[in-house]
């Protein structure tokens, strides 16, 4: 089912926090809030207030940031940078239109219980970690995870029990993980305490939620996803529905991947109302996310948080709209170049847009070097794909030019058509002999690359993209694993978190 964007009361919400009159500032004529969106989003509300006394110098601030609001000392890079406490309002006050703003997307979500990070997804990953389960209980986790998620499994001394996703032979990218695979983990982990998914994956392939939701809920256990890409699904009839809508316990989102916050902005809902062992316990969450998240929050990451979530609110029917047919668009353009292939169909998000170029014989690296030679830089490339990100602040006049552009590279580059190479990130079979907590405390050593093989793993290695680990902390290093990490090097990939990214050397726990 689609959640629809709900109407909001504000006849208890606070007036601006300056003495000007409504309609000079917050209105749709100001270039700070071109939509109007202040009367639905307290603390953008009260960040235009204070950057309104800033620039009219009514401000001198005898608290921090210690660059005080000047750009004479360090330049533009401090403008807009505002904190949450003693900023957005006083230190003792600031909680009440925080707290008005989270309730504010969980009735848009669907949840009861919300918070604001400015930590990413990461951090957001790693307090849903801790909110359940207790240390050296299992949880059933997807593999193609993301770092964070892993290192919550430290943090919170659980102890993973993987689920591959199904792989597609054809593109040698991952689809979902399929229900049968999770409930077959559940049945032979009766004592685990969540399953814990990313969906949609890195690459934008979705599994079935509302399939996972019940299997988990009938093993008595709750379902946490994370949803980094996917802040937008709900909020248009042709996306699919977010987590919390499928059924999911609890979702984390990121409001800088696809909506228009700043970087590090993620959103962590939850629905604490289920009966019976799967119900999350609010007190705990809220206490696992302030135990990881800072006590100086920034408030422009809230603030703009904020108005992302009224954005949706307000116009999120119709910037999806756009966004769907921007993409189809380009995916149609692209569908009719020779060797290119697309990702779609049934399984993958309409909003993502992940090119296949083995069939042009094109190296995505190359490409991406001429889009960023061209000012267009994409989020991810290796040698088979390239993957820009579309997102609500794209129109049709940006996705074509770059779409032009990326079909002269591809033309420019193109070569003997090959079959495309699956990365060890999607098909790693680790070889767990510690939990990722033991190995993190455990003692550990510096050995060459080829003395690694046969030895357990004291960090680790991610090859980017797509950032997904082949090798974690307390896992088996074998010799599979370490050819396929120089493969991608050799390729030109990036060797993400490795002490040594050389790959010379691997740091290994002490016999």
């Amino acid at each position: 089912m689609q959640t629809k964007p709900v109407s909001i009361d504000m006849t208890e919400s606070r007036e601006p926090t300056d003495s000007r009159k409504p309609g000079d500032l917050g209105g749709p004529e100001d270039p700070r809030d071109p939509r109007g969106l202040r009367a639905d989003a307290p603390l953008l509300d009260a960040w235009l207030g204070f950057s309104a006394q800033a620039h009219d110098g009514r401000l001198t601030a005898m608290s921090v940031p210690g660059h005080k609001q000047r750009q004479d000392l360090t330049g533009a890079v401090v403008a807009g940078d505002v904190p949450l406490y003693g900023g957005l309002d006083s230190i003792k006050h600031a909680d009440v239109p925080r707290a008005d703003a989270e309730a504010r997307a969980a009735a848009l979500w669907g949840a009861d219980w919300c918070r604001f990070s400015v930590a990413g997804s990461t951090h957001g990953n790693q307090a849903l970690a801790l909110a359940v389960g207790s240390p050296g209980r299992e949880i059933i986790v997807t593999r193609i995870l993301h770092k964070s998620l892993l290192l919550g499994l430290v943090l919170a001394g659980l102890h993973p029990v993987w689920v591959r996703p199904e792989m597609d032979a054809k593109t040698g990218l991952p689809a979902g993980v399929a229900v049968d695979t999770v409930r077959a983990a559940l049945r032979e982990h009766p004592d685990a305490c969540a399953v814990f998914l990313g969906d949609p994956s890195y690459v934008g392939t979705t599994g079935d939620l509302a399939g996972h939701a019940v299997a988990a809920h009938e093993a008595g256990v709750p379902l946490l996803v994370d949803s980094a890409w996917a802040a937008h699904f709900g909020f248009h009839p042709d996306l699919p529905p977010h987590a919390i809508a499928a059924g999911a316990d609890a979702m984390v989102t990121s409001a800088h991947k696809a909506l228009p916050a700043y970087t590090q902005a993620a959103i962590v809902l939850a629905r604490t109302d289920r009966l019976g062992p799967a119900s999350l316990d609010r007190a705990r969450l809220d206490r696992a996310f302030d135990a990881t998240h800072t006590t100086s929050p920034a408030g422009s990451i809230m603030a703009s948080t904020d108005a992302a979530r009224a954005l949706l609110a307000s116009d999120g029917h119709h910037l999806c709209a756009r966004l769907l047919s921007c993409v189809a668009a380009a995916r149609l353009r692209l569908s009719r170049v020779p060797g290119i292939r697309v990702l779609d169909g049934p399984g993958v998000e309409p909003t993502k847009l992940v090119v296949l170029l083995a069939g042009a014989g094109a190296s995505g690296y190359a490409i991406e070097a001429d889009l960023i030679a061209a000012g267009m830089p994409v989020e991810s490339a290796d040698r088979d794909t390239v993957i820009p990100i579309v997102t609500i602040a794209d129109d049709e006049r940006q996705v074509s030019a770059f779409t032009e552009v990326l079909i002269a590279s591809i033309e420019r580059h193109r070569g003997i058509p090959r079959t495309p190479a699956t990365a060890a990130s999607w098909t790693v079979v680790p070889q767990t002999v510690l939990s990722p907590r033991d190995a993190f405390f455990s003692r550990n050593e510096t050995v060459a690359a080829g003395a690694a093989v046969g030895r357990v793993s004291a960090e680790l290695i991610a090859p980017y993209p797509p950032g997904v680990p082949v090798l974690a902390p307390g896992e088996l290093i074998t010799a599979q694993a370490l050819e396929s990490l120089r493969e991608v090097k050799a390729d030109g990939g990036r060797i993400a978190y490795a002490a040594d990214p050389s790959l010379a050397t691997l740091q290994v726990i002490t016999k």
